[in-house]
């Protein structure tokens, strides 16, 4: 999947926001927590990071195209550095449980009021 579409997909999540952070990083966000990152230009080779389930961890980071995310590897995040390493349902899913995750971990009323908002 390319870097434009998996932006696309993080932007049509329930609640999710966009952000730049540290001058050049583009951060996807629900409820104030970030779920995916990315280059913040247009044309960047930085790849996208985002978070996933601890027993999928290793098992990701041993796949050509895929790294632990550097700063985020602790909290089992990794990075897709190769646009061809997934095609675009598998992206989606992984991006899917990348929010569905952080979403989990936020309060319930969070929750609620992201899911009000989705309807």
């Amino acid at each position: 999947m390319d870097l434009e579409r998996a932006k696309e997909v993080c932007r049509a999540f329930p609640g999710a926001t966009e952000d730049i952070k540290w001058t050049n990083v583009l951060a996807f966000c629900v409820g104030g927590r970030m779920f995916a990152l990315c280059g913040a230009e247009a044309h960047s080779t930085r790849g996208m990071s985002f978070k996933v389930d601890a027993e999928r961890f290793l098992e990701l980071t041993d796949r050509p195209g895929f790294r632990p995310a550097p700063y985020l590897a602790r909290a089992k995040w990794v990075l897709v550095a190769s646009p061809d390493a997934l095609d675009d349902d598998e992206m989606a899913a992984l991006l899917q449980r990348s929010y569905s995750l952080i979403v989990a971990g936020l309060t319930k009323k969070m929750q609620r009021d992201i899911g009000e908002s989705a309807t």
